[in-house]
């Protein structure tokens, strides 16, 4: 017969060779892994023969190419609507331009802003009153019926 104690030590040294076969540290969790995350690769797209090879454009250094992955785009694509191609806000400028632009706007507005800090110390007091109050606004959305999902934090 085998006497508990056998039986006990026999248990424990099973125990501890069942541990040391597992201490792995590729299996250890919330280690840094150090290969390239699989969710940041993107396929290329295939490439295409194009219909004329003299009608191809130049070339551009640090430009896109045909093949480069664009999520962003396939995705408004998918969806059913059109890619920009005049950049992101190409239709807002095109738009705000429609009655042409004044080359000096931009000089126009830095005198007219400096107009009013002058004497008034910081960009704060100067323009302290045109300050919209969130909550104030909040109210009176709410008090016209108009449906506002959250509060503006206090």
């Amino acid at each position: 017969m085998v006497s508990n104690v056998f039986k006990t030590a026999l248990c424990l040294v099973a125990l501890t060779a069942l541990v040391a076969c597992g201490q792995n540290k590729e299996r250890v969790p919330n280690r840094i892994k150090t290969g390239p995350d699989e969710f940041s690769i993107l396929p290329a797209k295939p490439l295409q023969a194009p219909a004329n090879y003299s009608a191809l454009p130049a070339p551009t250094p640090g430009g896109t190419n045909r093949t480069d992955p664009t999520p962003k785009a396939d995705a408004i694509v998918a969806l059913g609507g059109r890619v920009p191609t005049g950049g992101v806000d190409g239709g807002i400028v095109s738009y705000a331009s429609r009655y042409g632009v004044d080359p000096e706007i931009r000089a126009e507005l830095y005198e007219a802003d400096e107009g009013r800090r002058k004497g008034r110390g910081s960009y704060e007091r100067a323009y302290k009153r045109l300050a919209l109050d969130p909550y104030a606004e909040w109210e009176r959305l709410r008090a016209l019926g108009i449906d506002v999902p959250t509060a503006p934090e206090q």
